[in-house]
């Protein structure tokens, strides 16, 4: 494979999981449950196998714990996570080292739409909690949608925003072609949330995809 065929899609490192991040994340990894307080790194690439070798190479290596490992043709992603910033920091470095690129060559991450839906009607309300493995959704709550792209950042935008806010995370999707974040709580609250998720989207460097 030619340098040219590889990208590095997402790198991201959250700092601290906050509380219902770490719940949610840990009720649908399907490897080592995180828990909050814990610093993480997520990462994406194309094509998708090339995580194989990645994360053969960050396990072995350093003292962080993977939780997830998901590998689609198009696309690739892991995260790992450790109670050590020290440790989790590593694990980039490493990850970066094997694939011979920088984190200025990750894509520059990009909001590909935010909707805000005020006093959530109860039937709309009990539509979306059919599809939600966090909070679920109260009729009259305020509800906001994030769509990110590439996907893994959508895990910051959901960290961001509950260190922001006291919003009820609903539920995330961080694998595809766009990462989706669902969250609900007053009205004020979410626009804080949003504040928050938006501003740490925007805030992160890389190339343009």
């Amino acid at each position: 494979m030619t340098s040219e065929d590889f990208q590095l899609r997402a790198y991201v490192h959250l700092d601290r999981m906050q509380p219902q991040f770490a719940a949610f994340i840990g009720a649908i990894t399907q490897g080592d449950p995180p828990v909050e307080g814990m610093a993480s790194l997520y990462v994406e690439m194309a094509p998708g196998n090339w995580v194989f070798r990645v994360v053969d190479k960050v396990v072995k290596t350093t003292d962080v714990r993977p939780g997830a490992q998901i590998v689609e043709r198009e696309f690739g992603m892991f995260e790992v996570h450790s109670l050590s910033q020290a440790d989790v920091l590593r694990a980039g470095d490493v990850t970066l080292a094997e694939l011979g690129r920088t984190v200025a060559d990750r894509i520059k991450p990009e909001i590909a739409s935010i909707q805000v839906i005020t006093n959530v009607n109860p039937y709309q309300a009990q539509l979306l909690n059919r599809f939600v493995r966090g909070t679920m959704l109260v009729a009259g709550q305020t509800m906001l949608v994030v769509e990110v792209a590439p996907a893994a950042y959508i895990n910051l935008a959901a960290n961001e925003a509950e260190k922001a806010a006291p919003v009820n995370l609903m539920h995330i999707t961080s694998v595809g072609r766009f990462g989706r974040l669902w969250m609900a709580g007053r009205e004020a609250d979410v626009l804080a949330a949003q504040d928050a998720a938006t501003g740490a989207i925007e805030n992160l460097t890389g190339r343009p995809s």
